[in-house]
């Protein structure tokens, strides 16, 4: 368990039942906060988010592999249907109608629909993530309220050292104390929607345009939050509606609910404190079971009827081919579980980066545990994406990671003395890293006036497909999906042929799922000489035309009796901690 408190034993004997930094003074209130700054720290995160995935729009960046899928998904909620993606089930061979609920169980994702009912495009799911993740910010400055309650014995600084505040220089000492503490605490919450707004995971998962990572962020800090302000039942329905974002985020809550236990157990010598927060461990035990309990339903029962397979995404091949004989072999032989989490030297790398960018400080706070399953579920699989911070995954980390970073902070600044000024040290300093990586890692761009321009490749990929009829039959490269995913039916141009009436391919740019661009060069003369006609061409990209009725070699679409397949990813993916 992670270490909770450095406080000597006769300070340890009369703390409260919860950790003092995660307790405020009064539940639930956020006294020095105000509404002007948490509306300017909002709006700072939502114009960045939302200008890190227009940037990579503008510059066709951002591939029907995901948001084009997202776009077909959350369109069907807007039609009062099932979210339906062809783009999805034809690349992997799905059967026809099969539901995106069958794929990964994130039902949450129809509240977006009223937003296509106002604009229905992929852009709007850019816009919405950039609105769900500036949602966070209120929140994680609630959270450093609660972090960095009033010390005890006092209102300011002389109560925190224990000094009598009597008499009237007593009041005006405590006055200014009061006013002080306001002061540090308002500045610290300002920090703290700072680091979590303008975050390189936050900018990373702008950057690849929509996930269900959008949902996932502000729904953990507000579990997180209410579970410090002890507005449990609050923490309990966001503990329900993560279990609907995405079907592993049970295992989150799960650890949450021990987090709880661990935290409103029975402590101390004191009457009050045997008793522990029975609140808290009532709610703890729920989250502890129903969490896990609600995975196992989403992946046992919920995606197989909907058409999905629960073993789809298992990708943890050297533990075992499935769950039951992973978890035996990890019984018999613990030391497999290192030996995973170490076989690629970027495996390591990415778990020093997550926590050395932050000085190491989460490791002090419980809260930490949250993120075992889901980097459990990163270093131990064999599908090298897993292993970068350039995609969404680290989002769903940044709310624990920043909260423990609170928490921690808190309890140091709650000492007083020389730990205050230490907590004020060492919070600068994970803010100022916090915004240089993220300056390095996308930040400076959104400043480049070239990088929202495409490359010539991409800027033909446009060109081409406005060269195709609306409703028109389509594979087109990966890239430029999501500029006809509105208007035609499309799917991913991929290794098998489809038989559809255009074609939009490059030649000498290798694209997802091509392995290398020589196969798409092959496809382009496999088409040729088959019924197709070349009818457009620039800069490397290709149009197709189906002239004929001559069946291509190889030629398919899943059909009732279509066995799902799984990626097969290339062999240069997974090198490089900074890229996807």
């Amino acid at each position: 368990m992670p270490v909770e408190t450095g406080l000597s034993p006769s300070t340890r004997a009369n703390r409260p039942l919860l950790p003092r930094a995660a307790r405020p003074s009064t539940p639930g209130s956020t006294g020095p906060l105000t509404g002007r700054r948490t509306a300017v720290l909002t709006l700072l995160c939502f114009a960045v988010t939302a200008a890190c995935g227009l940037q990579q729009w503008s510059a066709v960046l951002l591939g029907g592999f995901d948001l084009g899928i997202f776009h077909q998904g959350v369109a069907g909620y807007a039609d009062f249907g099932l979210p339906i993606s062809p783009v999805k089930s034809y690349h992997h061979e799905f059967p026809p109608g099969f539901s995106l609920l069958g794929d990964h169980f994130s039902p949450i994702l129809a509240a977006l629909a009223p937003l296509y009912w106002l604009w229905e495009d992929p852009r709007t799911l850019i816009l919405g993530q950039a609105l769900l993740l500036a949602a966070g910010v209120p929140l994680i400055r609630r959270i450093a309220v609660h972090c960095f309650p009033r010390p005890a014995g006092g209102t300011g600084a002389t109560g925190a050292t224990g000094e009598s505040t009597e008499g009237d220089a007593g009041a005006d000492e405590a006055g200014e104390g009061e006013a002080a503490h306001t002061r540090a605490v308002r500045l610290v919450a300002d920090l703290a929607g700072l680091a979590y707004g303008l975050g390189w995971p936050l900018l990373a998962a702008g950057r690849g345009g929509f996930h269900e990572v959008a949902f996932a962020v502000p729904l953990t800090l507000l579990m997180l939050e209410r579970g410090l302000a002890r507005r449990y039942g609050t923490a309990a329905l966001a503990a329900a509606l993560l279990c609907l974002t995405k079907e592993d985020l049970g295992l989150l809550v799960g650890v949450y609910g021990l987090v709880l236990l661990w935290r409103s157990r029975p402590r101390g010598d004191r009457r009050g404190e045997r008793a522990g927060d029975r609140h808290g461990l009532a709610y703890g035990a729920g989250l502890l079971i129903g969490g896990p309990l609600a995975s196992a339903l989403a992946i046992g029962w919920l995606i197989p009827a909907m058409g999905g397979q629960p073993d789809y995404y298992w990708v943890y091949g050297p533990i075992g081919p499935d769950a039951g004989t992973a978890f035996g072999n990890l019984l018999r032989d613990p030391l497999l579980l290192f030996e995973v989490a170490t076989n690629a030297t970027i495996k390591p790398l990415l778990l020093l980066w997550l926590f050395g960018t932050l000085l190491l400080l989460p490791l002090r706070s419980a809260t930490t545990l949250c993120l075992l399953p889901l980097l459990a579920e990163r270093v131990l699989s064999d599908n090298p994406n897993h292993w970068s911070i350039a995609h969404h995954y680290d989002a769903l980390l940044w709310p624990v990671l920043l909260t423990a970073c609170l928490e921690v902070l808190g309890r140091l600044y709650a000492r007083g003395g020389t730990h205050r000024r230490a907590a004020y040290g060492l919070g600068a300093v994970v803010v100022a890293g916090s915004l240089v990586c993220s300056l390095l890692l996308g930040g400076l761009s959104l400043l480049t006036p070239s990088s929202w321009r495409p490359s010539a490749s991409n800027a033909a990929l446009v060109r081409g497909a406005a060269q195709v009829p609306d409703g028109a039959l389509v594979e087109a490269d990966n890239q430029v999906v999501p500029r006809l995913v509105g208007r035609t039916d499309v799917v991913l141009v991929d290794a098998t042929p489809r038989g559809r009436d255009y074609v939009l391919i490059r030649s000498d740019t290798r694209t997802f799922p091509f392995q290398t661009s020589d196969e798409q060069a092959d496809r382009i003369e496999l088409l040729l000489a088959h019924g197709y006609r070349q009818v457009w061409a620039e800069d490397g990209v290709v149009l197709l035309h189906r002239e004929s009725d001559e069946p291509v070699p190889g030629e398919a679409v899943p059909g009732e009796d279509s066995t799902p397949v799984k990626e097969i990813v290339p062999s240069d993916v997974g090198h490089n901690l900074f890229k996807g």
